[in-house]
């Protein structure tokens, strides 16, 4: 069986772990980064969540070669390469996205860990 008779035969299984697994992943990165977690920590994270989106894309792409063009396929796409962003900007500006985070969550949230 090649890789992309796989990647079509077993779709729905690939995407149901893959999906939750991108956004817990990724969220645990931006996490790791809110909390002033070490280095190491994040780019841990970040590889786990990076694996996991390329992952989908190369799933996502055996879907265009074949020529189906539909709209999961493509809001899968948009959620690997926000994903891949996100974290991304996680290794390259970990400040500006504390940042962020700080602005966008309340006071009492960085008080619990």
């Amino acid at each position: 069986m090649s890789l992309f008779e796989f990647s079509h035969h077993y779709c729905l299984a690939i995407c149901a772990f893959l999906v939750p697994a991108i956004l817990l992943l990724t969220l645990r990165t931006m996490w790791l980064v809110g909390q002033f977690r070490s280095q190491a920590q994040v780019q841990q994270a970040i590889i786990a969540a990076s694996i996991c989106a390329c992952t989908l894309l190369l799933h996502d792409y055996t879907w265009f070669v074949i020529g189906v063009v539909m709209v999961p396929t493509y809001i899968l796409l948009i959620l690997a390469c926000v994903c891949l962003s996100l974290n991304f900007w996680a290794l390259a500006h970990p400040t500006s996205m504390t940042k962020l985070l700080k602005a966008l969550t309340p006071y009492w949230f960085y008080k619990v860990v």
